[in-house]
């Protein structure tokens, strides 16, 4: 397993920890991240790690707005040897596996894994369970609802508070079976349950979010629906521009990782941004 414990806070120089992803579904909703191949997921794990990722993140469950779920079977069937096969062709890449389910992350912490990406929130009661005997990083997200009805007028009296303080209840759980804060990384979870009002308010607000301060922040907006709605984008290969818009603004937040499809892109911007400062 790779050393985490760097690559889970920001980069010496004040940018995010870049994390590709890999989509191993069928439905993920940008089409581009969807492989099925287990040659073509390592070419393109190869490719992200030469273009500046720290991390690849690989899923075996889309959970976009509308998304049904999977068996535990199915996600295992699709997930496990894409780690493994990441893993043997990087063996010092960051490996994150984005999953709700404890079997799921189990298994592929046993072959290569390193983090544990949850953006249902340790909904499943085991894999706060599965993170003390790892020892492993978590990423917990707010979510409010399910993928299937997420988006379904959802409301908040005060977004920030609510997101930070559902944040803060499940970092709890965590440190209180002995997980250490500096392994716990929060996502405010933009797009998953929340209107364009409410992902704007939650990037802005940065890392009011965080419990603690010794924790991390994650954000993942790449190509999300809140460029339909902010810019009238529609097709998600439309929505670079304002991907890279929010990224742009993410040191300043003081954000530690983003999670992105275009890792290149994201490379670039960062170097370019450095190099001016």
């Amino acid at each position: 397993m790779a050393d985490w414990r760097p690559m889970i806070k920001s980069r010496d120089n004040g940018f995010p920890r870049i994390m590709g992803i890999i989509n191993v579904t069928p439905d993920s909703f940008f089409p581009d991240s969807r492989i099925i191949d287990l040659e073509v997921i390592v070419d393109r794990a190869i490719s992200m790690s030469d273009n500046g990722a720290d991390w690849i993140d690989i899923g075996g469950e889309s959970t976009r707005p509308g998304a049904k779920n999977i068996t535990i079977k199915e996600e295992l069937k699709r997930v496990t040897k894409a780690v493994e096969a990441v893993r043997e062709a990087l063996p010092d890449i960051g490996i994150s596996i984005d999953t709700r389910k404890s079997e799921v992350a189990k298994e592929a912490l046993i072959n290569g894994a390193d983090l544990i990406n949850d953006v249902s929130g340790l909904s499943d009661p085991k894999m706060k369970e599965i993170v003390a005997d790892n020892k492993c990083p978590i990423c917990i997200m707010h979510m409010k609802g399910l993928p299937g009805s997420m988006q379904e007028d959802p409301t908040y009296e005060n977004v920030v508070n609510e997101v930070s303080n559902y944040l803060r209840e499940t970092s709890n759980e965590l440190l209180e079976i002995g997980v250490e804060p500096n392994a716990i990384i929060n996502d405010p979870g933009i797009g998953f349950g929340k209107l364009i009002n409410h992902n704007l308010e939650l990037l802005s607000s940065g890392r009011e979010i965080l419990p603690d301060n010794n924790m991390s922040i994650m954000w993942g907006v790449s190509r999300k629906k809140m460029f339909s709605d902010l810019l009238g984008r529609d097709e998600t290969e439309d929505r670079l521009a304002g991907t890279l818009g929010v990224a742009a603004i993410a040191p300043s937040k003081g954000v530690d990782i983003i999670r992105v499809h275009d890792v290149t892109e994201h490379s670039d911007l960062y170097s370019t941004m450095n190099a001016l400062e």
